[in-house]
């Protein structure tokens, strides 16, 4: 089921980029309000991994989580518009940029608790299986998950009961501003072992090779292999959220970020297409971004009184308060 092709590895990992550069410009021009958790530099781990799934598989995704929704085939006006608060948005606009589902593709949403996909997916999937669908799920969290109660209880389930969940370390380094190394103890793929989940540990800046690793991996859990983990070593190049422009924390030295944004999983995966398909994708792409920046922007806001739509999954509406 794995999708090889260079170019739409290629097409996946500067889509997310483009879309990314250009929510932090809205960030900053105050149309996304509240700011946004950019997905820059991390690009070839949600395309590699997507790239191995099947139509009927699930994922769940993290408060970073924009890549995984765009690699896993949404709507980038949709997306956009959502990250906007438009009502055209993937969720009316009220999930917004740490909330943003499409359950119609398979993406449980994005969490803004950290650690919680982990036990989204488990049970998701669970529940296809018991239901006799051979699907797979894939819940993607951080280095900063990982000492996570129930990230770690979501590893235990899948382990007992053979739940095919591949649970992808998107290891940036740092956990906010607190670097990997001063809160685990011992190793992530330690973690997964605790548990007898079988663990690699890939590069996160090639997007072929994550998808290789993932492709693997989603083979070996659709033939019953059970649960296993992809610690995916990465660097985002941009702040933890962009509330860091204004205040300008430093923790990073600057030797580092240079170092990390060496290894450009854009420009890695683009060396492996002609001058010709490269342009032709990078056009194809701005012309996207360009028309979902349109869309979002000329779409409605709520009205504020339909704020209470949705409360029930029943749709009753809820009443209003008064006196």
């Amino acid at each position: 089921m794995t999708d090889a092709d260079p170019v739409r590895l290629y097409r996946t990992v500067r889509l997310i980029r483009r879309f990314e550069e250009r929510a932090v410009e809205l960030v900053h021009a105050g149309q996304i309000v509240g700011g946004i958790h950019p997905y820059l530099g991390q690009e070839g781990i949600a395309a590699g991994v997507c790239a191995a799934l099947g139509a009927d598989d699930v994922l769940a995704g993290t408060h970073r989580g924009h890549g995984h929704v765009l690699a896993r085939g949404a709507d980038p006006a949709r997306m956009l518009a959502e990250l906007c608060g438009r009502v055209t948005g993937l969720n009316a606009g009220r999930g917004g940029s740490m909330h943003a589902a499409d359950l119609s593709i398979g993406v449980l949403g994005a969490n803004a608790i950290v650690g919680a996909s982990g036990a989204i997916i488990t049970g998701a999937v669970w529940a296809h299986r018991r239901r006799g669908r051979d699907t797979v799920g894939v819940s993607f969290f951080g280095d900063g998950a990982v000492n996570e109660g129930m990230l770690l209880e979501a590893f235990n389930l899948a382990a007992l009961w053979r739940v095919p969940v591949l649970f992808v370390c998107e290891n940036n380094g740092y956990a906010t501003t607190m670097p990997v190394a001063g809160a685990v103890a011992g190793s992530i793929a330690g973690r997964a072992a605790a548990f007898d989940l079988p663990a690699v540990q890939v590069d996160g800046q090639d997007p072929e090779t994550v998808r290789v690793a993932a492709a693997a991996a989603v083979d070996r859990m659709r033939a019953g292999g059970g649960p296993e983990l992809i610690e995916a070593r990465t660097y985002r190049f941009d702040a933890h959220h962009t509330f860091e422009h204004a205040v300008r924390l430093d923790y990073r030295p600057p030797d580092e970020v240079t170092r990390g944004r060496a290894r450009d999983p854009v420009r890695i995966q683009g060396e492996r297409l002609s001058d010709t398909d490269r342009a032709a994708v990078d056009a194809e792409v701005e012309a996207t971004v360009d028309a979902a920046v349109r869309f979002a922007l000329a779409s409605p806001e709520p009205d504020p009184a339909d704020a209470l739509t949705y409360l029930y999954a029943s749709g009753l509406t809820a009443r209003t308060g008064g006196g």
